[in-house]
C-alpha cells in the first residue's frame, strides 16, 4: 500500500476496497452475481440482488455491456458473461504457472484431508511430481522431481484418460506395463477399461497398484483445449483412505481443479444435487432393502424366472442379483463399464457394456461379444437398454462426457442386425412401452425431456414423436423409467429427490419423495409384480449430501398399488 492511501468499508459491496475504488468494486460484485447464477438474470432480477441505487446499477450495467464484460440479449431479455472473458482467459493461459496457482488448493487439501497430496504432470510415460504436500502424523511421503509409472497411479490415468485418442494410442504403444503388485494393471486392453471408466467418472483411483498398502485417487486438471495439463493427487495408506472414502475425496479434487483452471468441462454427472425440499411424500412402507452403496447403481430388471432382480452399478464396474426371500445380493465383476443387463431365453443374460452389447455367463463371469451398433463412433459409450414387446433390444448411447449430443437409439434384433431409431441424443436413458405396446417412451436426460411415440408391435417403427412430460433442471433430471399395466410412466428424478409417476396424458398424478438425492431407476418385480424397486447413486456426492443421505446408492423399494409389465425376454437365436 502506498503512503497516504486509505481503506474504507463499503457498504453495497461489503468488501474492503480502496479509495475511489467503490464503482470497480460494485462492477466486480455484479460480475460474480451474473457468473455465479445456474440461469441467466433479468435487469430487474439484478437489480436486486445488487442492492444498487437503479441509476448507479443501470450506469455499471451499461459500462461494462460496453466493454464486453457482460452480453445482453436483447430477444430473451437477460444478462450473461459477454465475449470479453474469452480473450482474457486466452491471454491467462498464456502466462499460465500451474504451480503458483495450485499451490492454495493443495495447502487446503492436506489440511482438510490430513493426507499427502500432490501436483504432477505427465512426461511421457511417467508421472512428475511437481509439489508436494503432506498431512501430519502418518503420511505417504513423495520427492518433488521423482517420476513414477502412469499406468500404475491414480495420477498417471488420470492424465491418460483425457488425452485425445491419437496422443494415447502413441503413449500407450511405447508403455511397458510392469507389475508392481498383484493389482497393477499389465494389460493393454484392461487399461484402456480403466480408463473409460475414469473418463465417465471423473477420477481415477489406484487401490495398492503402485506399493502394496498406498492407495490413490486422482483427477486430471484440463487446459483451455480441454487437454490435461496436469493432475491433482490424495495418496494414504490403505487402512485409512479405504476404497469407500476415495470416491468422496475424488469428487473434492474435481471442485480443486475446477477451482485451479476456473474450466468446469462438460460431464456427464452433475456434482452439486438439488437441496432436499420437501419429505413429505414419502412412501410408507418405503424401505431400502439393500444399503450396499453403489457408485451408480442402475437397470433394475425383474427376471421371473428366478424371482430375482438384477441391476447394475455402471462404476464399480458390476452385474448384480438381488435376491427379496434372502437378503442377498450376488456380484459380478465384469472389469469393464456396464450400463444395463437384460434376461433372455436361453439363461444367459446380455449386457450393454462399453465394447457393445456383450452376453454374460453369471457363474462364471464370461464375456462373449454380440455386436456393437456404434464400433465406428470414437467418444460414445451405449447406455439404457431394454428388451421391448417385440422381443428385440432398444438401447441408446451417449458421448462418455456428455458434451455433446453424439447419442442415437438403435434397435437389435437376435441376428445382430439394427436400425437406427434417433440420433442427436445428449443423454439417451429411460425406455418403456405402454401396456398395449403402442406408445413407446424414451428420455433425453439433458434435456430434461421425456418423449412418446407411437409404435407398431413387434416391429418398432417410431412415428408422431412428441413431449410428453418435461423436468425443469431446478427440480433435477429425468432418469430411468418403467410403465405400470395401467399405463402410468414412472420416472427416477436424478438430483430431484424423488420418482414421479405420470398419468398416460402426460398428467403428473403422484410424487414418491426418497431418502436419496439421485435415484437412477425403476421396475416392477415380485412375484405379482406389485413391488416398485428403485436403484439409486451415490457418485460425486459431496461430503454433506452423503451425511444427510447416507443410503445413497442403495436399493429401495415400495408397494405403490399399482403393478408392473412383465420383462420381455431377448429371443436368442435358435
Amino acid at each position: 500500500m502506498m503512503q497516504g492511501e486509505t481503506v474504507k468499508e463499503d457498504r453495497d459491496t461489503k468488501a474492503k476496497v480502496p479509495t475511489g475504488a467503490a464503482a470497480l468494486a460494485k462492477g466486480l460484485t455484479l460480475l460474480d452475481i451474473i457468473a455465479d447464477a445456474d440461469e441467466p438474470h433479468r435487469f430487474s432480477e439484478l437489480l436486486k440482488l445488487s442492492g444498487l441505487p437503479k441509476p448507479t446499477f443501470a450506469r455499471i450495467l451499461k459500462t461494462l455491456i460496453a466493454f464486453g464484460l457482460v452480453r445482453q440479449d436483447e430477444g430473451k431479455g437477460i444478462y450473461t458473461l459477454g465475449p470479453r472473458f474469452m480473450e482474457l482467459s486466452h491471454k491467462v493461459w498464456d502466462t499460465f504457472d500451474l504451480s503458483s496457482v495450485a499451490g492454495s488448493e493443495l495447502q487446503r487439501l492436506s489440511d482438510d484431508l490430513q493426507e499427502t497430496v500432490t501436483l504432477c504432470r505427465l512426461d511421457e510415460d511417467r508421472v512428475l511430481y511437481l509439489e508436494e504436500r503432506s498431512g501430519q502424523g502418518l503420511a505417504v511421503r513423495v520427492d518433488v522431481g521423482q517420476k513414477v509409472p502412469a499406468h500404475a497411479t491414480a495420477a498417471g490415468k488420470a492424465l491418460l484418460a483425457f488425452q485425445d485418442p491419437t496422443t494415447l494410442r502413441r503413449l500407450l504403444q511405447n508403455m511397458s506395463l510392469h507389475s508392481f503388485t498383484d493389482q497393477t494393471i499389465t494389460s493393454k486392453e484392461q487399461l484402456l477399461a480403466d480408463l473409460t471408466l475414469i473418463r465417465a467418472r471423473g477420477y481415477a483411483i489406484s487401490l495398492e497398484e503402485h506399493f502394496a498398502g498406498v492407495n490413490s485417487v486422482a483427477v486430471a486438471i484440463t487446459g483451455k483445449d480441454g487437454q490435461p495439463v496436469g493432475a491433482l493427487a490424495v495418496l494414504g495408506p490403505s487402512s485409512r483412505m479405504t476404497e469407500g472414502q476415495i470416491h468422496p475425496i475424488g469428487r473434492e479434487l474435481m471442485a480443486a481443479a475446477r477451482r485451479i483452471t476456473g474450466v468446469a468441462g462438460a460431464v456427464a454427472i452433475s456434482s452439486q444435487p438439488r437441496p432436499r425440499t420437501n419429505r413429505a411424500n414419502m412412501a410408507k412402507p418405503l424401505e431400502c432393502v439393500l444399503p450396499w452403496g453403489a457408485q451408480l447403481g442402475e437397470s433394475p430388471v425383474w427376471h421371473s424366472g428366478e424371482n430375482k432382480l438384477y441391476w447394475v452399478d455402471i462404476l464399480k464396474p458390476s452385474v448384480c442379483r438381488f435376491d427379496p426371500q434372502t437378503g442377498s445380493n450376488d456380484s459380478c465383476d465384469v472389469g469393464k463399464l456396464v450400463s444395463a443387463v437384460m434376461p433372455t431365453n436361453d439363461g444367459r443374460l446380455l449386457l450393454a457394456t462399453q465394447d457393445g452389447l456383450e452376453w454374460l455367463d453369471f457363474a462364471s463371469a464370461q464375456l462373449t461379444p454380440f455386436m456393437h451398433p456404434e464400433r465406428d463412433v470414437a467418444g460414445n459409450r451405449l447406455n439404457d437398454a431394454k428388451v421391448g414387446p417385440g422381443g428385440a433390444v432398444w438401447v441408446g448411447s451417449m458421448r462418455l462426457d456428455a458434451s455433446q449430443p453424439t447419442g442415437g437409439l438403435y434397435r437389435v434384433t437376435n441376428d445382430g442386425n439394427f436400425t437406427v431409431k434417433e440420433t442427436g441424443i445428449a443423454v439417451s436413458n429411460g425406455l418403456g412401452w405402454s401396456p398395449d405396446a403402442r406408445t413407446f417412451y424414451f428420455v433425453d436426460t439433458v434435456l430434461g425431456v421425456i418423449y412418446a411415440y407411437d409404435t407398431e408391435p413387434g416391429i418398432g417403427t417410431l412415428t408422431n414423436k412428441r413431449m410428453f412430460a418435461t423436468i425443469p433442471e431446478s427440480e433435477g433430471r429425468p432418469d430411468g423409467l418403467t410403465v405400470d399395466d395401467q399405463g402410468g410412466v414412472w420416472v427416477a428424478i436424478w438430483d430431484g429427490w424423488r420418482i414421479n409417476r405420470y398419468l398416460p396424458d402426460g398428467t403428473l398424478d403422484r410424487v414418491i419423495d426418497l431418502p436419496v438425492p439421485r435415484p437412477t431407476s425403476v421396475t416392477f418385480g415380485g412375484e405379482n409384480l406389485d413391488t416398485l424397486y428403485i436403484t439409486s447413486a451415490r457418485t460425486r456426492l459431496p461430503a454433506a449430501t452423503l451425511a444427510e443421505a447416507p443410503l445413497s446408492g442403495g436399493l429401495f423399494t415400495c408397494k405403490p398399488g399399482e403393478r408392473g409389465i412383465a420383462s420381455s425376454e431377448f429371443e436368442v437365436e435358435s
